[in-house]
């Protein structure tokens, strides 16, 4: 049918001796001969519709990037198309993306990764000679000099496997093929790496590299322990405890396996803090429709940026001890902690030194990533887990899962590597990259002040003290003449607010509900990772708008 339709718009057959010279009527005559033998087709329907498909992926929202985020993609086209607005950028403050918001990578992390991608860096002296070592041991250990376990390294595969001494600098030829895959737990050495790093983290609490599950990002590991955990129907239907407010990651994966969502509420009149009473009241009530059987806990908190004290993650141990719950411990802003009173306790060092009882009773999967802390290495998608006093049957069915994605990125494992074993004293790179590290988490704690002082100087917004990870989590009056406009929208009200924000400043922040809140009460959650002068103009902005808006509708 396409092809006759081309016939008669061009006035032309098919180039056979006998059309050559034709008019353009008689090509026109052909081409009606052509429709009639091929008639038009009425067209199939769609396979797979909103109605047709998986209902459990309709019901994921993840509102990081929901429509408030669609809406300032929509607004930057129209900037660069020149229409005019109050604002020449729009601020993307909705994300914890460090280096999309300008903050400098570690010089030393590059390094590693550059002589990794391309080790004919080895024989260059611009690099120092302990990002040479790391890139030599990380390279050795996937085999063949390459970012995976595929051997075509001429040096006996004996000698490649042996990740406990430094390789010799690659001269090219076999050597020199990029790409492959690891073994789906990981790079064996990185996992060893992973347990040292946790050893030290931990003050000697031992770790098995055999318990250290390299991961796609923090999330990927999240999803993964997930899906193994949930299983039943009905009454018996897994329930997954999440703290209210969360990130929105959790209740994606609940909805997308069909898992039951038991929300407890964090603290917000005593600093976001996580109050035992809360999880028995939560477990209890669950009880009557579903079979609770995971704690979720981040800490440092996002979106709500409280640090736990080690009284409260003894409590939550005991708690999930008590009521045999698999605790899910999201720490991958254990670096990120800012107030002086304040410092991080991982839960799995707890746990150990509450004693045998607990520390060889609990299972405990806990995360950790280079996307966040000082290091800001979101692209790479580099994390792992450890999970223990997992049941050995049980460990068999969860590297089988991993295998299934066949393995994580391996620069992500190599980035990972280069988090937990940084350069120490005495190394070439130390003075450097302590500097800059001690840097960044010194300009974040600066901003988390900043942020804090700022925001509870303006009429109508309260904001509790950013004591860690890297935002801001706002509590907002709305009038309700403004709640009256955003149900005439069919918006929640601190989505009117944000969308309304954005549409007059730039500023591009996520509302509360997305992470889930009180009911009656309203938030958005900002990050606090801009330079600092941007950081000032975009409070500045907030508080403008908030004034105006409080005005326009009180």
């Amino acid at each position: 049918m396409q092809r006759a339709a081309a016939l008669v718009r061009r006035g032309c057959g098919p180039r056979t001796p006998s059309s050559w010279g034709r008019s353009q009527s008689s090509a026109a005559a052909e081409a009606s001969a052509v429709l009639k033998v091929r008639p038009e087709r009425s067209r199939r329907e769609r396979i797979l519709t909103l109605e047709s498909m998986n209902p459990q992926v309709k019901a994921v929202e993840y509102a990081v990037r929901g429509p408030i985020v669609l809406k300032a993609g929509e607004i930057e086209l129209e900037l660069q198309r020149g229409i005019k607005k109050p604002f020449t950028e729009v601020i993307r403050a909705n994300i914890g993306d460090a280096q999309a918001m300008g903050q400098q990578p570690i010089t030393f992390l590059r390094q590693v990764m550059a002589l990794c991608t391309y080790p004919n860096l080895l024989d260059s002296p611009s690099f120092p000679e302990d990002a040479k070592k790391r890139a030599r041991r990380i390279l050795q250990a996937c085999g063949g000099n390459s970012l995976g376990e595929a051997p075509t390294c001429q040096a006996p595969r004996r000698e490649m496997n042996e990740c406990s001494q430094a390789a010799p600098a690659s001269s090219g030829g076999s050597c020199m093929r990029m790409g492959s895959y690891s073994a789906s737990q990981g790079v064996n050495c990185i996992r060893e790496d992973v347990a040292a790093y946790i050893t030290r983290r931990d003050g000697g609490v031992p770790a098995d590299p055999d318990n250290i599950y390299l991961t796609t990002g923090a999330s990927d590991g999240i999803s993964t322990i997930l899906k193994i955990l949930v299983s039943g129907g009905g009454k018996s239907r897994t329930g997954v405890m999440i703290p209210i407010p969360q990130y929105p990651l959790y209740s994606a994966v609940i909805s997308e396996l069909d898992a039951i969502q038991v929300n407890y509420y964090l603290d917000e009149e005593n600093c976001w803090a996580l109050n035992v009473n809360e999880l028995r009241r939560a477990v209890q009530e669950a009880k009557d429709h579903c079979d609770p059987k995971v704690l979720c806990i981040i800490n440092p908190g996002n979106p709500t940026g409280q640090v736990q004290s080690r009284k409260c993650i003894e409590d939550v141990i005991h708690f999930a001890w008590e009521e045999k719950l698999f605790l899910l411990a999201d720490e991958v802003y254990q670096d990120n902690v800012y107030s002086p009173d304040c410092r991080f306790h991982s839960f799995k060092k707890v746990l150990y030194e509450m004693g045998p009882e607990y520390s060889s009773n609990v299972e405990l999967a806990s995360f950790h990533s280079t996307s966040k802390g000082y290091m800001g290495e979101c692209g790479y998608r580099g994390g792992y887990m450890e999970v223990i006093n997992l049941h050995p049957e049980i460990k068999g069915q969860l590297v089988k899962l991993l295998s299934v994605r066949l393995c994580p990125p391996v620069s992500g494992q190599a980035a990972m590597d280069i988090v937990v074993n940084p350069p120490v004293a005495g190394e070439e790179s130390f003075e450097q990259f302590s500097r800059e590290k001690e840097s960044v988490l010194g300009n974040l704690a600066k901003k988390a002040k900043l942020t804090e002082d700022l925001f509870n100087q303006v009429p109508g917004i309260h904001c509790n003290p950013l004591q860690g990870a890297m935002y801001a989590f706002p509590r907002i009056f709305i009038p309700a003449k403004a709640v009256e406009a955003a149900q005439a929208h069919q918006m929640a009200p601190d989505m009117f607010y944000c969308m309304k924000l954005l549409e007059e400043t730039g500023i591009c922040v996520v509302p509360g509900s997305g992470f889930g809140q009180r009911e009656g009460t309203y938030h958005f959650r900002m990050t606090i990772l801009p330079p600092m002068e941007k950081l000032k103009t975009v409070l500045q902005k907030v508080k403008d708008f908030h004034i105006n808006f409080l005005e326009n509708y009180a």
